[in-house]
């Protein structure tokens, strides 16, 4: 029998959207708790075996060559080089060294970059300078740490974009290195590793947009490196398994590179996954 009476349609279909909004809502605090337990299982794993401290790699490097390039870098641990065994392993480092060899200049490298930094403690770091620096070329990676606590892509991008715009004001030419891919971090147990890299590849493709629109050149690092990290954990990690080893920080260095030698005018070309303003993606 088909029951007519509107009262009790609008009753039974009240019931209905309670119950089913109890069950999504259980199903959002479960989840929400998993995704909660698996982080503080992560930070477990991963614990601090490195320290909170980067080798110090600042210095003049091949200055002999002379005429030299004035390399500035700037973010979070990965700009800093944590887990590098050695000075001349960070990113900073390696960098130095390719563009003193593919230039024939020697370079002096000054590194602002933090451990730990989110997008918007760029601004301190620029701050920390002298206002009389004028750096040839800024390499700026940051990026992982916005993702893992949680700060909104539109306000990470706002940053990153002042950041940009400070050191054209200096006269820099810039390089950013987008977010990494988190689904690279094998000891992040699924499906917060899933999620993590749905917001890190969000997170650079905005990094990119906005860095391109400010006059920077942007190295797409999940596309240049994340395939080795991903098929070679043992070699590109170091022992924390998160941040990268000194190999790691070669394949990086290597990758970045030709962006770098661009932005000071060395080469023309890029490979794919390097992308100049006004011309997109190249190679």
């Amino acid at each position: 029998m088909i029951d007519d009476d509107p009262g009790l349609r609008f009753t039974r279909a009240g019931v209905a959207l309670t119950l089913a909004g109890g069950v999504a809502g259980a199903t959002a605090y479960a989840a929400r708790t998993l995704l909660h337990r698996q982080a503080a299982q992560a930070r477990r794993a991963i614990g601090k075996p490195l320290g909170e401290q980067a080798p110090l790699a600042d210095r003049h490097y091949r200055k002999k060559l002379g005429r030299p390039v004035d390399l500035l870098v700037l973010g979070d641990s990965i700009a800093a080089g944590l887990g590098a065994d050695r000075a001349k392993h960070t990113l900073g480092g390696r960098l130095a060294r390719g563009i003193a060899r593919s230039a024939g200049r020697s370079v002096r490298l000054r590194t602002a970059a933090v451990v730990g930094s989110e997008s918007s403690m760029l601004a301190d770091q620029l701050t920390a300078l002298p206002e009389s620096y004028r750096p040839d070329v800024a390499v700026i990676v940051v990026g992982g740490n916005d993702v893992t606590h949680r700060v909104p892509v539109a306000e990470s991008v706002a940053h990153l974009g002042a950041a940009v715009d400070a050191l054209r004001a200096r006269g820099a030419e810039v390089v950013v290195g987008t977010c990494p891919d988190l689904g690279a971090l094998r000891p992040v147990p699924q499906p917060l590793r899933a999620l993590g890299s749905r917001a890190s590849r969000q997170l650079a493709q905005a990094q990119r947009a906005t860095a391109l629109a400010r006059g920077a050149r942007v190295v797409s690092l999940s596309h240049v490196v994340g395939p080795f990290f991903i098929k070679n954990p043992d070699e590109m990690f170091s022992l924390d398994r998160f941040h990268p080893s000194a190999q790691g920080y070669k394949r990086t260095a290597k990758a970045m590179l030709p962006s770098v030698l661009a932005a000071l005018g060395v080469v023309d070309v890029v490979p794919f996954g390097h992308h100049a303003p006004g011309v997109g993606r190249s190679g």
